[in-house]
C-alpha cells in the first residue's frame, strides 16, 4: 500500500506539471500581456507607455518560457512561467492583477463555498441513496416506474431553471428567504437555505437514477439469492448486503466530488451572490486575471488527484478483496 501511494504521488507531480504548462500556454494563447494591460487600464488610459509601465509593474514584461537575452540558468528562471507558475508548487500564489493577495482571498472565500457545498453533498447523498433504494426495493411497481419518470424529467430540466424558479417562488413570491447575498456566522443560514435546497433538488434526477442502476445490478447477484434462500427479510438483504456491496461505485462518485466542496459552485455562487471560490473564479475569468485563474486551476487539479487517491484507498476499507501489492 505504501509503495502504491508513493507511486501515485509521483504520478500526481507529473500530472500537475502538465496541467500547469497547458493552463499557462492556453491563457497566453488567448490573452497576451498587452491584452491584459488594456483590460486593467481601461479604454481611456491605454497608451503604449501605460501598457509598458503596467507590464513592468506586474512582472509581465518578461518572455513567456525561454529568455534568449539572458545567460546561463537565467534563460529559464527569468521568465513568466518560472516566476508566476512554478511558484504554485510551493503554494505561493502571489498577487492578483489588482494587487490583492491570492492566498488570503482563497482562505477567506473557501468557507462560504464549504458552507454551501457541504450540506448539498451530505444531505444530497443521503437523499439520493434513500430514493434510489426505495425505487430498487419496489422495483417493477408503480413506485419504481413513476420514480424513474420523475428522475428523467428532473434530469431534462436545466439547473438554471431551478435557480431562477426558486428565487422567484421562494424568495420573491413567498418572501421566505433573501434572493441573494451572504452574511457571516449564524446569519448565513437564511442566505444558504435556498441555494442548498436547489442544489439538492437539481441533482436528485441523475444521481438517484444512477444509484438505482447500481442497486438493481447488485440485486441480481448470486449472494442476494442465497441470502433470500436462507430466509432473510428483504429489508435485511437490502441494507446489510446490497447497500454494503454497492459502496465501491458510490464511493467513487462521492470521493471524486470532494474538490467541488472547496472549489464551490460557479453558477449557484454567482446567482445567489455568495462570495466563495466559484464566484471568485468567474470574476477572474471576466477580468482576465491570469494569477487567479492559474491558482484556481492548480488547486482544483491538486484536490481532484487527492480525491482519486482517497477513492483507491477507501476501496480497501469496503471491499477486502481489493489489495495493493
Amino acid at each position: 500500500m505504501t509503495a502504491y501511494i508513493v507511486r501515485r504521488c509521483l504520478y500526481a507531480v507529473l500530472i500537475l506539471i502538465g496541467v500547469n504548462l497547458i493552463t499557462f500556454w492556453l491563457f497566453f494563447k488567448v490573452n497576451t500581456p498587452d491584452d491584459m494591460a488594456r483590460m486593467q487600464l481601461g479604454a481611456k488610459r491605454v497608451t503604449a507607455e501605460a501598457i509598458t509601465r503596467w507590464k513592468a509593474e506586474h512582472g509581465y514584461d518578461k518572455p513567456l518560457i525561454f529568455n534568449a537575452e539572458a545567460a546561463g540558468m537565467s534563460r529559464m528562471t527569468d521568465t513568466l512561467y518560472f516566476q508566476k507558475s512554478l511558484e504554485m508548487f510551493r503554494f505561493n500564489f502571489g498577487q492578483s492583477d489588482d494587487g490583492r493577495d491570492i492566498s488570503h482571498e482563497i482562505q477567506t472565500r473557501m468557507w462560504p463555498s464549504l458552507a454551501l457545498a457541504l450540506p448539498v453533498f451530505l444531505i444530497g447523498l443521503a437523499a439520493y441513496i434513500s430514493f434510489a433504494l426505495l425505487m430498487a426495493f419496489f422495483r417493477a411497481t408503480y413506485i419504481d416506474f413513476w420514480g424513474v419518470v420523475l428522475c428523467i424529467a428532473m434530469m431534462s430540466i436545466s439547473g438554471l431553471f431551478y435557480i431562477i424558479g426558486g428565487q422567484y417562488l421562494v424568495a420573491k413570491i413567498w418572501s421566505l428567504v433573501p434572493i441573494s447575498g451572504y452574511a457571516p456566522g449564524i446569519d448565513a443560514a437564511k442566505f444558504l437555505f435556498l441555494p442548498v435546497l436547489i442544489g439538492i433538488i437539481g441533482g436528485i434526477g441523475s444521481s438517484a437514477r444512477w444509484y438505482r442502476t447500481i442497486f438493481l445490478e447488485e440485486v441480481s447477484r448470486d449472494y442476494v439469492r442465497t441470502a433470500r434462500a436462507k430466509g432473510l427479510a428483504e429489508t435485511t438483504v437490502f441494507f446489510r448486503h446490497v447497500l454494503k456491496n454497492a459502496m465501491i461505485p458510490i464511493l467513487t462518485g462521492a470521493v471524486v466530488a470532494i474538490p467541488l466542496l472547496f472549489m464551490g459552485s460557479l453558477i449557484s455562487e454567482s446567482f445567489f451572490g455568495i462570495p466563495g471560490l466559484g464566484s471568485y473564479t468567474i470574476e477572474a475569468i471576466q477580468a482576465q486575471d491570469f494569477g487567479v485563474v492559474r491558482s484556481m486551476v492548480f488547486i482544483g487539479s491538486v484536490l481532484y488527484i487527492l480525491g482519486l487517491l482517497l477513492t483507491d484507498i477507501s476501496y480497501t476499507l469496503v471491499d477486502p478483496r481489493v489489495r495493493f501489492e
